[in-house]
């Protein structure tokens, strides 16, 4: 006997209620992609309340070892960035409303731009989060205001120097001249963010 969709779904969700013991995401079977739009009245009101800074186009080419050549859209609208264009030094942090070590980190990151964005900005990725609303919620929460870009259906999954499966939080150090280092896990301090920094883009804080 065959299930349908719905009913295989409504079993995995069984699973995931405890009812049935193991779980993983990869046990919930998709409904398809659907794009999120991420540029609407309410979410610029959001924006505007969370006082998030605009996003803006880098100038550069594409470069070996550096960021992909993915354009990505500005969380609660703006201008959509090519993030190969992008040049640093620059901090950029992927993260998720859904990720509890994004929670707990952002707002050591958000005091680490406050103090040094001037010398060493910060962008953020909202990594696969179809909550967006949440998402700038805990931007707020969090005192963020360096700009947020938005990667709903993970584009920027496999596409060098990112992994297959993209970890969150990490982060991307930008150099001057756009090659990136990659480091995985999350900070729990400004201090820990200011020694990454100093070690993968050579700048003293």
């Amino acid at each position: 006997m065959r299930w349908s969709a719905t009913a295989a779904l409504v079993a995995a969700l069984l699973v995931c209620s405890g009812l049935v013991a193991g779980c993983s995401s990869d046990d919930i079977p998709s409904p398809g992609a659907a794009r999120i739009d991420v540029d609407t009245p309410q979410l610029r009101t959001l924006r505007t309340e969370a006082g998030i800074e605009a996003c803006e186009p880098g100038t550069g080419a594409p470069v070996d070892h550096g960021l992909p050549d993915v354009t990505l859209p500005c969380l609660g609208g703006g201008e959509d960035v090519d993030l190969a264009g992008l040049r640093g030094p620059l901090v950029v942090n992927l993260w998720a409303s859904w990720c509890g070590p994004c929670v707990k980190e952002m707002p050591e990151i958000a005091a680490f731009y406050e103090r040094y964005g001037d010398q060493v900005p910060v962008i953020g990725i909202d990594y696969q989060d179809n909550q967006t609303a949440a998402a700038f919620d805990l931007a707020k929460r969090s005192g963020v205001t360096y700009p947020l870009l938005a990667d709903t259906q993970g584009d920027l999954q496999a596409k060098p120097p990112f992994a297959a499966r993209i970890a969150v939080p990490s982060f991307a150090f930008v150099a001057e001249d756009g090659t990136v280092t990659l480091e995985l896990g999350r900070v729990k301090s400004v201090d820990d963010l200011v020694g990454l920094v100093e070690k993968h883009l050579g700048v003293r804080l």
